[in-house]
């Protein structure tokens, strides 16, 4: 007999208890190290700090803390330290000094699944409003980067 265990990745619960988990290493971050610029949600996090050398030294304690208290590894591929200047991708965007943009592939992955939205209204599969519900909430994303032509494209029904 085969007992699946676990919840499915995206699925809201999965998102809360992830949240609940790493509450612990918030507290470790923020009073702990005292990291003033630490922000996470679910499983990723982000850290800036001016000194790379600095950044190193507490990628290890963080990496020690999970696996003693939370039994948790820092996966090694995702794991990197870069010049601000150079952008933080970061839950779809990537974020520079002043503004953020939308990740290419996020926005590839947006315009390909409005254009197949599109093509399922024009033949009667899905209603207008569930279109209009993927539109709003796409348009919704948009907000938080400098996404102005992609917004207009979306609007416009090109591709």
């Amino acid at each position: 007999m085969f007992i699946e265990k676990g919840l499915p990745i995206g699925n809201i619960t999965s998102q809360i208890f992830a949240n609940i988990y790493l509450n612990e290493l918030d507290w470790f971050i923020k009073r702990e190290l005292k990291m003033k610029y630490y922000f996470r949600y679910a499983d990723d996090f982000l850290i800036l700090h001016q000194d790379e050398n600095y950044l190193k030294e507490i990628l290890e304690k963080i990496g020690e803390f999970l696996k003693s208290e939370l039994g948790l590894n820092l996966h090694p591929d995702k794991v990197s330290i870069r010049k601000f200047h150079q952008g933080i991708d970061f839950w779809g965007y990537v974020v520079l000094p002043g503004y953020a943009v939308l990740r290419t592939k996020t926005k590839r992955r947006i315009l390909r699944k409005m254009k197949l939205k599109r093509f399922l209204l024009s033949e009667e599969i899905i209603s207008e409003e569930s279109y209009n519900q993927s539109l709003q909430s796409y348009l919704g994303v948009l907000k938080h980067c400098n996404g102005r032509k992609i917004s207009s494209k979306l609007i416009s029904g090109a591709s």
